[in-house]
């Protein structure tokens, strides 16, 4: 990381610091310009802008970070730097809902119940798996700590720049906090019987209610001391912080949505194996999903009933769709093919598109900044050598904000591209899966 780069980074944290006080609107991220100082045209693709229909012989600009101009007939600055793009195709980058990339680490084995604890405090900006995912397209990801407690801490939403702090590679909200959900499972992950953990599905959603419902006093203002637990639960109750919640059994999905309601936090289905089931209901609920094509490999009690048609059913029930890899379950790598196996379940082709990109963007509160190619929005872009959906296509190259971050025809791009676990990465996968989801998993 450059030494432009670092002071940048700060100059936008004291920003963003000062904006403490302003609306909650909108998120603030450090601003890119430092990585890209002329316009860059790419010309002659095939683009899929995900706002519109594809564009033949397009062409994208891009300056200071963000996208300029997207069209058939585009006026190219005439300083710019022009890449003949003609025969690749060019799409945003993929936004990951569900991911464990950064050596992430949630709360430990002391409490089923620990919101205090944040994912952005294990994650390791400079981990092989960040560069991997980029290798597979992902640009944005929610990094979540595992899923064998009833609430395992703070996720983070990861913007997948080259950094070397939290910072280089977080969102901000406008008062300067870092940008994340919260981490919430039922179903057998987090039934243990020992420690203070459930031991049945009855007795997991009562601990749940029971912290809430001991939250709700400091959140009126009824605050004796500073509890970190509380304000987290506040921030939950309040709809700052989106629930991802690890769910996949119809009944227990229905507990998710059941505790939504009487506690008013915003819900995001993270799984829901079988959330086809409950399209109808869902989509009533106007509760999104964040689904996973293939899970739990050797076997999973709960994912019994999966089905390849579920994305395709929830999306024609009307239920907002994104896809997700939760790596290393599915590798970041291999996340195209997931939407193309959805798309043979029979999920429409546009709507398998917007599930890998747009839909996880609206998920996550982050639309206006990602998801698509549109003027203004963060210059975040694939650039293919096929259909995105065949399982021939390569992903060439990958821009965060402007800046190509991947490049296939490089060594090190190609290592990352086909590589084994980690890409060069020496951990034991097993003990890392352990670390990331508990004994339960």
């Amino acid at each position: 990381m450059t030494a432009r780069f670092r002071a940048k980074t700060k100059a936008c944290a004291l920003m963003a610091m000062l904006a403490v006080g302003t609306a909650l609107a909108a998120p603030f991220a450090a601003s890119p310009a430092w990585a890209q100082e002329r316009a860059i045209a790419f010309t002659g693709a095939r683009i899929i802008p995900i706002a519109g229909a594809p564009i033949e012989n397009g062409t994208i600009v891009i300056e200071g970070g963000k996208i300029v101009a997207v069209g058939a007939d585009v006026a190219v600055p005439a300083d710019a730097e022009r890449r003949d793009a003609t025969g690749r195709t060019i799409m945003p980058g993929i936004v990951d809902t569900h991911s464990h990339i950064g050596q992430v680490a949630g709360a430990d084995s002391s409490s089923p119940i620990q919101p205090e604890v944040r994912a952005m405090d294990s994650i390791n900006p400079r981990d092989a798996s960040i560069a991997k995912a980029r290798a597979g397209g992902v640009t944005t990801a929610n990094v979540m700590p595992g899923s064998g407690h009833l609430m395992s801490g703070q996720t983070f939403y990861m913007k997948l720049r080259d950094g070397n702090t939290i910072e280089d590679i977080a969102f901000f909200w406008p008062d300067g906090a870092v940008m994340g959900g919260m981490k919430m499972a039922n179903g057998t992950n987090p039934m243990r019987a020992t420690g203070g953990f459930p031991g049945t599905r009855a007795k997991s959603a009562a601990l749940v209610r029971s912290a809430f419902t001991q939250a709700k006093p400091y959140c009126a203002g009824k605050r004796e001391k500073p509890d970190l637990g509380k304000e987290a639960l506040c921030e939950v109750m309040s709809g700052r912080r989106l629930v991802h919640f690890h769910t996949h059994r119809a009944d227990d999905i229905m507990t998710a949505v059941r505790l939504s309601r009487e506690f008013g936090f915003n819900l995001l289905v993270q799984h829901g194996i079988e959330s086809w089931k409950m399209a109808d209901e869902l989509a009533a609920a106007n509760i999104p999903v964040s689904h996973i094509t293939l899970d739990a490999p050797g076997g999973k009690l709960e994912a019994r009933d999966a089905r390849l048609e579920a994305a395709g059913i929830l999306e024609r029930a009307g239920v907002m769709v994104s896809l997700h890899s939760d790596d290393g379950i599915i590798d970041s790598r291999f996340l195209r093919r997931s939407a193309a196996v959805a798309v043979r379940g029979g999920m429409s082709r546009d709507g398998a598109l917007a599930a890998l990109t747009i839909n996880g963007a609206r998920q996550i509160g982050l639309a206006d900044r990602i998801g698509s190619l549109e003027p203004g929005k963060d210059a975040d872009l694939l650039i293919l050598d096929g259909d995105p959906f065949s399982v021939y296509t390569n992903v060439l190259e990958t821009w965060v904000e402007g800046e190509k971050l991947f490049d296939r025809s490089t060594e090190e791009g190609l290592l990352m591209a086909t590589g084994g676990y980690g890409a060069g990465d020496p951990r034991d996968p097993a003990a890392h899966h352990n670390e990331l989801h508990g004994e339960a998993e």
